[in-house]
C-alpha cells in the first residue's frame, strides 16, 4: 500500500498554532509580544518572496515583524552595524539575516555577529557548538522541523537506524546529531560513500539532503522507512506542445518511494513549510528564555 504522506502544510499550520498559544501566554503574563527582525539586502526576488512569507507568518502568530531593507550596494561594515544594532535592541528576540546576499558581502562574519541568544537560523558557531555538545541553544530551523516530522510519523526514535545522505553544516551535520541526541543509530553518507543504495536499504529512516534531483531511487528504500526529503530542485522539461516548464522535485525519486516506504515527505509541501513555522518556534523559545520562562515544547503527534 503507498505510503503515509506527512503533509507539511498542515503539520506546519499546527506548529503555528502552538507557537501562537505561546505567544499569547507571554503577553497575557505581561511580556511584551516577542519581535523577529529580518534583513533583507538587495533586490532578489526569491528573497523578497521568502521574506514576506516570513513577515506574514510572524505577524500571524501575534509577534511583531521588523524589516530592514538594505540595498544592494551595502557595505560589509553598514550591514554589521546594523546586526550591531538589533543585538542591542530589547524589542527583538530573534534576528535573521535573509541569504543570499549580493555577492560583494562575506555572509560568514555577518552570521558570527549575531548575538547567539537571537540567532533563530542556529547557524552561529556558539550555537552549533551547543548542538554539538548536547546543550540547549538554538537550532537550525529545517533540521528541527525534519525532527518534529519524524516525531509525529514515528514517536520514539531510539535504537532505529537512520541513514543522512549529505554533510551540509546547514542540514545534513545537525540533523545528524539530532538524531543521535534522540538515540538513534545513525549514518551519515557523502560522494565518498561506497555503495549507497545499500547503506540506504539497511536505514529505517532516511534523510535525503544532498541537493541532486531524483537522486535516491525507489529501490534503495527498505519497505516502510520513513523518508525525509529535504531536497528542492527545478527541473526543466519540455511540455506537450513543445514548451518548457519547470517543476520543482526532491531529492528522492517520490513516485518510486510512495510505493515502497511507510510514509514520506512530498516536495513541495514537506520539509519547506516546516522550515517558515520553525523560524517562528525558535523566536518563541528565544522570548521565554530572555524573560527567564521555561521555552515551550513542540509536538506534532495525534492528541
Amino acid at each position: 500500500m503507498p505510503a503515509q504522506i506527512l503533509d507539511g502544510k498542515a503539520y506546519a499550520a499546527k506548529l503555528r498554532a502552538q507557537v501562537a498559544d505561546a505567544v499569547a501566554g507571554l503577553i497575557r503574563r505581561g511580556r511584551p509580544a516577542p519581535g523577529l527582525a529580518v534583513v533583507l539586502v538587495g533586490d532578489d526576488a526569491a528573497s523578497q518572496v521568502y521574506v514576506r512569507n516570513k513577515v506574514k507568518a510572524t505577524e500571524g502568530a501575534g509577534m511583531r515583524s521588523i524589516e530592514h531593507r538594505l540595498s544592494a550596494d551595502t557595505t560589509q561594515d553598514a550591514l554589521l552595524a546594523q546586526v550591531a544594532l538589533l543585538n542591542r535592541d530589547p524589542s527583538v528576540d530573534g534576528i535573521l539575516v535573509q541569504l543570499p546576499l549580493p555577492r560583494h558581502l562575506d555572509p560568514a562574519p555577518i552570521i558570527a555577529a549575531i548575538s547567539p541568544e537571537k540567532d533563530v537560523d542556529g547557524l552561529t558557531i556558539e550555537n552549533v557548538g551547543r548542538l554539538a555538545a548536547g546543550r540547549p541553544g538554538l537550532v537550525p530551523c529545517t533540521p528541527l522541523g525534519c525532527m518534529l516530522l519524524l516525531d509525529a510519523a514515528i514517536g520514539d526514535l531510539a535504537g532505529k537506524r537512520a541513514l543522512v545522505i549529505g554533510r551540509s553544516a546547514l542540514v545534513g551535520r545537525p540533523i545528524a546529531q539530532l538524531l543521535t541526541q534522540a538515540n538513534a543509530t545513525v549514518t551519515v553518507a557523502h560522494s565518498k560513500t561506497r555503495d549507497l543504495p545499500e547503506e540506504s536499504r539497511r536505514a529505517e529512516i532516511l534523510v535525503a539532503a544532498i541537493g541532486q534531483a531524483d537522486f535516491v531511487r525507489g529501490d534503495w528504500i527498505a519497505p516502510g522507512a520513513v523518508v525525509i526529503d529535504v531536497g528542492i530542485n527545478r527541473v526543466v522539461e519540455n511540455g506537450p506542445s513543445g514548451e518548457q516548464r519547470a517543476r520543482l522535485v526532491g531529492d528522492v525519486a517520490y513516485d518510486e518511494a510512495l510505493q515502497v516506504a511507510g510514509a514520506i515527505t512530498p516536495v513541495p509541501g514537506g520539509v519547506g513549510p516546516m522550515t517558515i513555522a520553525c523560524l517562528l518556534a525558535n523566536t518563541a523559545v528565544a522570548a521565554h528564555r530572555r524573560h527567564g520562562e521555561m521555552p515551550p515544547r513542540w509536538s506534532l503527534k495525534e492528541d
